[in-house]
């Protein structure tokens, strides 16, 4: 059973194109416009790992992250960061990594393979 990684972006460009690119790496995939959104999805859907946007209406990718490690079973689930803000770094602390979009993909999918890996 492959991987399931939640993509988390209020920009639906930014969800088909991260979505394509790890369907054609043999991820599965579900996805959330917002955080309050992502919360729900994250429930249902259960995913190995979340690429999470910072700045998204409703709800910002850091108060989806605080309310997602206080869920049972999600607390050591990697987040990968890809957002265009600056200091995307500082976001999340312990985010697996932060992407300044345009990111590479090749680097993602590195990223998201070492992630899985431990």
């Amino acid at each position: 059973m492959p991987h399931k990684v939640l993509v988390i972006d209020d920009d639906p460009y930014i969800v088909k194109y991260l979505i394509d690119i790890l369907t054609d790496n043999g991820y599965a995939t579900c996805s959330a416009s917002n955080g309050a959104e992502g919360i729900e999805v994250l429930k249902r859907e259960k995913p190995d790992l979340v690429t999470l946007d910072l700045e998204m209406p409703e709800e910002w990718g850091p108060r989806f992250y605080r309310k997602m490690v206080k869920e049972p079973g999600f607390e050591k689930t990697p987040v990968i960061v890809i957002s265009g803000l600056p200091g995307i770094h500082l976001a999340i602390k312990n985010a697996v990594a932060s992407l300044k979009k345009p990111f590479d993909p090749n680097a993602l999918l590195e990223i998201i393979k070492d992630a899985l890996a431990k």
